[in-house]
């Protein structure tokens, strides 16, 4: 009898935390572990975190792990929520394509706090987190509907980070604990009993959607010591009649997805990085007005922009425009197509704009708001046929002098076409973990994340967190 798709990534899991991965997978591992140790330094003020803090303390239990921003720790569930929060609460973390969920947000903290509680190695902790990310972006890929561009779990109002976040997470702690592959393969079982997220509060508020990874990194490594300790999973739990991509997706899934290639072909070599902190639609736009800065464009010259885009990030980036073009917060006016390509034209900060661009005071700069207010939002046709493989942009510039200029930017920046060098990798992380610890101990995280591989261990960076808390 052939292995279920369950049982397929069961086996996969355990061969690579008995054999290992190549060096350019886990240098890439590396890299986005640093990114998103740097998202959660970034968001230590932010109110959800906090929140979530302070409901895991009440919680008490065993000090297994490190929650970041606290010189304490908690158990390694508790610390996984937590930094979970963190990493996903200024949408500054990693996305794959085209099954637009954020990967990295769920499994990495799963993983630290298991190779801190169980004290794993470097090269552990990566290979586990390259397994459960990939993981991940195969369970959202089989939710991923290529004749509409579209993901089903969106689609249904379902967040598939949270959804399949959970099982990677799950792997990858699993991976840490020592499972087999018949523990492994239960702990996929459970964890899709776990999973879960709706995203209403995109459209009308509240911020419990920044909390959705945190569960998902909670969920993962419960899953994970239930599965040790004894409970068992179904292996048809994916595919099944009542398995978890019918019960989110009704027939529109592809199982395929989830084993095609597998431990072959890699989908997470599909995840970009932002350089931006904000919304990932409005990042060609800032590439795009970059591009016109370089070339030393005025922007006092500028009669009218037109802003290019894939039709279905309209409702999302420039409705409505009047708000769009007058954001009512920071945090709103990173979700404006308009205010963000007008801060970019005007100089921001960071890689392009940064987080200082998206404060209240900022939005509300009587310069930017008069450029923005210039900005013509429009569906592109190429646009939209290359998304949401990318996210693409066209900027059409007229200048007071009748002159028309084009940019048109079809690879974001810090995706595969257009990767982050390392320097501009390591930029990222100093302006968010600058936000928090000072440029010596930025240095240090930095260091001990890149030789992860080599001579660097979960535990001393974390031991190095709880002495900056």
């Amino acid at each position: 009898m052939n292995p279920t798709p369950a049982e397929q990534l069961g086996a996969l899991a355990e061969r690579v935390a008995r054999d290992g991965l190549p060096a350019r997978l886990r240098a890439d591992v590396a890299g986005r572990v640093l990114d998103l140790l740097g998202n959660c330094l970034a968001a230590l003020s932010e109110r959800p975190a906090e929140v979530v803090a302070a409901t895991v303390g009440e919680w008490g239990g065993a000090p297994d792990a490190t929650a970041i921003g606290s010189a304490t720790r908690l158990p390694a569930p508790s610390a996984a929520l937590v930094n979970g929060t963190l990493a996903h609460s200024l949408d500054f973390d990693d996305t794959h394509m085209p099954s637009v969920l954020h990967p990295s947000a769920a499994v990495v903290p799963a993983a630290l706090a298991v190779a801190e509680s169980t004290d794993a190695s470097g090269p552990s902790f990566l290979d586990a987190v390259a397994v459960g990310v990939e993981v991940t972006c195969r369970l959202g890929m089989a939710g991923y509907d290529e004749q509409h561009a579209n993901s089903v779990y969106f689609d249904r109002g379902q967040h598939a980070t949270a959804i399949c976040g959970t099982v990677g997470a799950a792997v990858a702690a699993g991976m840490l604990r020592g499972l087999t592959a018949a523990q492994l393969t239960s702990a996929v079982g459970i964890a899709c009993s776990m999973g879960s997220g709706v995203i209403e509060a995109n459209r009308t508020g509240g911020t419990v959607k920044r909390v959705h990874c945190g569960w998902a990194a909670h969920a993962g490594v419960v899953a994970a010591s239930l599965a040790r300790n004894g409970l068992t999973g179904p292996p048809t739990v994916l595919e099944g009649r009542f398995g978890l991509l019918r019960a989110f997706c009704g027939d529109q899934f592809d199982i395929d997805a989830v084993t095609r290639d597998l431990g072959e072909r890699w989908e997470s070599d599909r995840i970009f990085v932002k350089p931006y902190p904000c919304n990932h639609f409005t990042h060609a736009g800032v590439d795009a007005a970059l591009r016109f800065r370089r070339t030393g464009l005025d922007p006092s010259a500028i009669t009218e922009i037109t802003l290019g885009v894939p039709e279905p990030v309209l409702r999302t980036i420039a409705e409505p425009i009047e708000d769009k073009r007058r954001p009512l917060s920071g945090y709103h006016g990173a979700f404006s197509g308009p205010y963000t390509v007008a801060a970019a034209l005007l100089g921001g900060g960071g890689l392009g704009v940064s987080h200082e661009d998206f404060t209240d005071r900022a939005v509300a700069d009587p310069a930017r708001l008069a450029l923005a207010a210039r900005v013509y939002p429009l569906a592109d046709p190429e646009c939209t046929r290359i998304f949401p493989h990318q996210f693409p942009a066209v900027l059409t510039v007229r200048l007071a002098n009748g002159d028309v200029l084009e940019e048109r930017v079809r690879h974001n920046r810090g995706g595969p076409e257009n990767p982050l060098t390392p320097e501009e990798l390591t930029t990222k992380f100093r302006m968010n973990a600058g936000r928090a610890v000072d440029d010596a101990a930025v240095g240090e995280l930095s260091g001990l994340v890149r030789r992860l591989d080599s001579d660097s261990e979960p535990a001393v960076i974390t031991a190095l967190l709880r002495s900056l808390a």
